[in-house]
């Protein structure tokens, strides 16, 4: 069993400390931010991508096509989480985070300038899939190392708490991307915006990426990690084989437990607005604008559900945003097929109750159910082999649903499977966190 080791990092006096790490949750969030700009960015932009880079003869097909590419490089995310995972828990977190966001950035710059469909044919496709996968491969350990560097710096009461902001910065991505899309989709001439105005915020991430690297580079290790590499006890030389060898259970609950979260999310940020444009007709400006007040809204609760679950625990939390995705998302459908901006913002505020309950507890959870000597990999495993699955598919699928049913409310029970197999999972099987010893093993009973 590790325990913290002060370091010239983590000075022994309580606001020293609270200083370093309020620096370590910048410099471990802000990749979360660009991958999440990155991901909100080709979301809300994906009737624009589709008719760049695939055929436009069938408007639906062509968006099918754009969402399939998600897909498709969120699928690779697994097997670059297993390697980053790998390396992050032999050789460190913040190894591994300073290259995630060397190669994000430039993977995502370069979407910026690839040439279209018209004019080098399905070359365009086949690069844009490239450079996605590599944008997928890379975030497939991105997301869960900030994690876990976050919550190893963190005090152990206030986990929850420090977790979310690493959590509201894949919000604050998310928005920024919103924000970003609906103001050049404003400025911008329909004509200007398929033609060159879409490649500005692309390639906008490459400034973002070197504050991020400049960040990154100033913060020392986790104490954890680090008092694990001193004491040579924690260090694992297969860390990836030992994390299914050895944490196999906790692994399963995590993909049970979280899920449905990934569906909710994703539903919301990427497929929502696209339903609203094609099937609501609400001009694209005002329902990439109401979902992005509906995500400002979430941000600043975020900290208080963190703060909540530190004080009641995460299961609690899960357990009511489970029931909240059953119960309120049908409602808030219905409120939204008002067909106006004001039910479309109505609509999402309804959606976020789910969400406060389930976004910064499902992210510290991904930390907490692991050990030290393999938390990298094992939450890596975990987190790819359901959240980053799912988050790609869905906004496929929730298209797909509405095409084939003609209704919203297949999306909802979509949603509502994943729903209740989460509840069975967290209240059958999952072990309390919000106390446990970081250095410890955890296993699901």
């Amino acid at each position: 069993m590790s325990t913290v080791v002060p370091t010239t990092a983590a000075p022994a006096d309580p606001a020293g400390r609270r200083k370093v790490i309020r620096r370590a949750i910048l410099a471990g969030s802000i990749g979360n931010f660009v991958e999440q700009f990155d991901y909100g960015l080709y979301g809300y932009l994906a009737p624009v991508l589709a008719s760049s880079f695939f055929p436009a003869a069938d408007h639906t097909a062509s968006v099918l096509s754009a969402y399939a590419v998600i897909a498709i490089a969120c699928l690779v995310r697994p097997l670059g989480g297993s390697l980053l995972g790998r390396w992050g828990d032999r050789f460190g977190r913040k190894r591994v985070l300073l290259w995630t966001i060397v190669f994000m950035g430039v993977s995502t710059a370069a979407i910026g300038v690839l040439p279209t469909y018209d004019r080098i044919g399905l070359a365009a496709p086949v690069l844009l899939l490239v450079f996605r996968v590599v944008q997928g491969m890379v975030a497939g350990g991105e997301y869960v190392g900030a994690v876990a560097f976050v919550v190893e710096w963190a005090e152990p009461r206030r986990r929850g708490y420090y977790t979310s902001y690493a959590s509201n910065s894949c919000f604050l991505g998310i928005l920024a991307g919103a924000g970003v899309a609906a103001l050049v989709s404003a400025l911008f001439s329909d004509a200007a915006l398929h033609s060159w105005g879409w490649r500005i915020p692309f390639l906008a991430v490459l400034p973002l990426s070197a504050v991020g690297l400049w960040l990154r580079r100033r913060i020392d290790e986790s104490p954890e990690f680090m008092a694990a590499t001193e004491q040579g006890t924690d260090v694992v030389a297969a860390p990836f084989r030992e994390a299914l060898r050895t944490q196999w259970r906790p692994i399963l609950v995590f993909c049970g437990a979280s899920s449905m979260l990934a569906i909710l999310s994703y539903t919301w940020v990427t497929f929502y607005p696209e339903y609203l444009t094609d099937t609501l007709h609400l001009s694209q400006s005002s329902a990439l604008l109401s979902n992005a007040i509906s995500v400002a809204v979430l941000i600043p609760l975020l900290p208080l559900a963190g703060a909540l679950s530190d004080r009641i625990g995460r299961k609690p939390m899960l357990i009511t945003g489970a029931v909240a995705c059953i119960v309120l998302v049908p409602l808030a459908f219905r409120v939204g097929e008002g067909g106006t901006f004001t039910a479309a913002v109505l609509s999402q505020l309804i959606y976020l109750i789910p969400e406060f309950f389930l976004t910064g507890i499902v992210t510290v959870c991904a930390a907490e159910l692991f050990a030290t000597r393999t938390r990298f990999s094992a939450s890596s495993i975990a987190y790819n082999c359901s959240f980053s699955i799912f988050m790609g598919i869905t906004p496929f699928v929730g298209t797909l649903l509405v095409s084939s049913f003609g209704t919203i409310y297949a999306v909802w029970v979509y949603l509502g499977v994943a729903a209740v197999l989460a509840l069975v999972v967290i209240t059958r099987f999952m072990t309390e966190t919000y106390r446990s010893d970081l250095s410890a093993d955890k296993f699901a009973r």
